[in-house]
Order: C-alpha cells, then structure tokens, then sequence
C-alpha cells in the first residue's frame, strides 16, 4: 500500500513550481549576488523579487524582510536581537511555556544572562488570554513573543489583541508564524506585530530557507556577523536556490489558501470524526475552533504514543508525537502539560496532519489503520 504521509506540521513536500523556479539558481545563475558582475547581477535581481513577493504577502515593505536559514533562525534573531538592542532599557520578556523550544530555549539563555522572563499560564486549550498579557508588562518589558499557531495542538492566538497590548506600551511584539504562514492569511501590517518570523518547508517551499519580517522602526542587533547583507541585519551568502523557491511556494500556497484551507479542514474533521466514532476513549487536543484547519493533536486511553507510532509507521501511516524535533524524546509534551494534561496521559498524544495533498481515500484508510492498532496494543496491554 502506499505510504499515507499525515506529518505536514514537520514538513511539506516541495512544491513542483517551486522546485522549476529553483533548477536555474544552481548552476547557469549561480553567481554571488554580492557580486556587481551580470553573474552576480542575475542573482541579486532573483532575490530582489523574492523578497518583492514576500513582502506583498504579508502586507510588508520591501526594506522590512531579511532572509534566514529557516524558521529557529528566524526566532533566535528576533529575540536575541531586540532584547540585546533593547536592554539598556529593560531586562523583562513575555512568552507562553508552549511555545516552540527555539523560542523558550532562547528565552533561558538570556535569563542567565540576567534577563527575567514571564511564562503566562494558558487555558485547557492552550490559549493565553491578552488581560493575562496586559497585567505581565511592566516598565522593564521590553520584549513579547506568542506564537501565531501552536506547532504541536495547532491552537491560534489572539495576536491581534496582543499586539495593541504591546503597542501601547511601546513594546516589541514577535510571533512566530512558522506553522500558520501559507495555510492562513497572515498580514503582519494588520496583525500588529512588531516581528514575524516564517520557514519555507512549512508551506512547501525548500528546507534551508526563511524569512524575518522586522518593522522598519525596530533595531535589532544581528545574531550572524561578518558582511554586509540583507542590511547588516544577517551576515552571509544568502541562499538563493531556496530563497527563490520560498518566494514561489508562498506565491503558489497564497493563491490556493482559501481552496486548500476548506481542504485541509474537510480532511481534518473527516478523521477526527471518523477516529471518534469508532474508537473509545479518543480525544482531542486543543481548541475545538481556533485551531490551524489541518491539525489534530489526539490521544486514546490506554495507548501509549510512542507505540502507536511505530505501529502506524509499521502499517505506513506518518505521523509524530507532536514537534518534529522532539519526537525522539520520551518525555512527555510541554505544551500539553502547560494546558494542565497529567504526564502520563501527555505522553500518549500524537499529532495527526493532514496537507492539501492528501485524499479522503488516504484518510479513510488512515482511520481504518490507527483503529487496527489501538485496538492491537489495547489487546496486548491486557494480556499484559
């Protein structure tokens, strides 16, 4: 049978417009877009409409998007370039304990360097509320950073409320839109956000490539030094291949969102209804409507996670234990502990998301599949 790939969170497969536009980037236009030769030329026209195209999408100025390696480049810039730029005014930040560990390890790394930091609880969905938000700040904050979409529940924030939280206070704002970018329409001019950060394989674009919005009135001081590029704000050879194709797969994935939501949201709640109507004890993770349309974050009683996923990849099912980056580690999820869920049931979540690519044929065989396995390792638990 062919292999049913249900792991779109971690990453997409590459957009074939997107793999075309890249093909010339690697060998007839490979020159150094540093470089002021026709080699050089070609590659820095390639990145000025790239960064043209992104712009666009998400309500930017041009001047406003600096390219990166993906999206935990993204984020470690942003926060450790305003809270460093920022300090003399302030030591304080505010982030939630569910956010992506680019984000929370960042945020331990400047607490002991003297910074405090404010992890504000979340509800049993996994949403902060801004009131929370607004009562953290204090003259020292200098610094927030909430996530868009949650990596791992697929839960959305309300960034907008944040966001006039933040401005009126005169504090930078960051979200990290890596999940929610290409799948949702993200505009950070009427988000509010002071910083946005974006990785290209979420939304079908080449892994190695991504983007950081910065508002033009926000200083940063950049985490990659050495020359010149993308205005002093990250030193290095940018990346054109991928840049380029992150400009196509953003381009392409804008104009099918809204198709490809109503997509992704039919198959989500295709298996979700089809996995709660014929297993007991299933449920589900995170908010029941603010949530990203292809993402189910679910566990069933008495199945461990970790071996329901071997026996789903056994059977050729992908899927993962929530952040793709954590999967190998049996430990039980930080999001979902923070959202008030005991350990041991945290450790029986798996994250369950479907793409555009995906048919119902491939979810309800999907269904047919997880239920042959819970029912499985349920008969052997009692054996046990």
């Amino acid at each position: 049978m062919k292999p049913i790939y249900l792991d779109n969170a971690a990453t997409t497969p590459l957009d074939s417009e997107a793999l075309r536009a890249m093909r010339p980037y690697f060998r007839q236009k490979f020159g150094n877009p540093s470089s002021i030769h026709p080699f050089g030329s070609d590659a820095r026209q390639a990145l000025d409409r790239a960064r043209e195209t992104i712009a666009r999408h998400i309500g930017a100025d041009y001047s406003e998007i600096v390219f990166t390696s993906g999206g935990t480049e993204s984020i470690n810039t942003a926060l450790l370039g305003v809270s460093l730029a920022r300090q003399p005014r302030g030591n304080h930040i505010v982030t939630l304990p569910t956010e992506h560990h680019a984000v929370l390890e960042v945020c331990a790394y400047l607490e002991r360097r003297g910074f405090e930091v404010s992890y504000l609880p979340v509800d049993p969905c996994g949403r902060v509320s801004p009131d929370a938000v607004r009562d953290a700040v204090t003259e020292k904050t200098v610094l927030i950073s909430i996530a868009h979409a949650n990596n791992e529940t697929g839960t959305l924030q309300p960034i907008a409320d944040i966001a006039r939280i933040a401005e009126e206070r005169g504090i930078c704002f960051h979200t990290d839109a890596v999940q929610s970018i290409g799948i949702l329409p993200v505009n950070a001019a009427r988000m509010g956000v002071g910083m946005l950060s974006a990785s290209a394989h979420k939304f079908h674009g080449p892994k190695g490539a991504g983007f950081l919005y910065i508002r033009k009135s926000i200083e940063i001081y950049p985490l990659l030094r050495g020359g010149p590029q993308e205005r002093n704000h990250r030193a290095g050879t940018e990346n054109v291949p991928a840049i380029v194709g992150m400009a196509k797969a953003l381009e392409r994935s804008a104009a099918a969102r809204a198709e490809a939501e109503t997509c992704m949201r039919g198959l989500r709640d295709r298996l979700w209804n089809g996995i709660r109507d014929r297993i007991t004890g299933a449920h589900l993770h995170g908010h029941p409507l603010e949530r990203l349309p292809g993402h189910l974050n679910i566990r069933f009683d008495g199945v461990s996670g970790q071996t329901l996923l071997i026996g789903l990849a056994l059977e050729g099912v992908a899927a993962s234990a929530g952040a793709a980056c954590a999967s190998g580690a049996l430990l039980p999820s930080h999001v979902l502990t923070a959202m008030g869920l005991p350990p041991e049931e945290a450790m029986n979540a798996v994250r369950l998301t479907p793409g555009r690519q995906n048919t119902l044929r491939e979810i309800d065989s999907a269904i047919r599949i997880i239920e042959r396995c819970v029912r499985r390792i349920r008969r052997c638990s009692k054996r046990a």
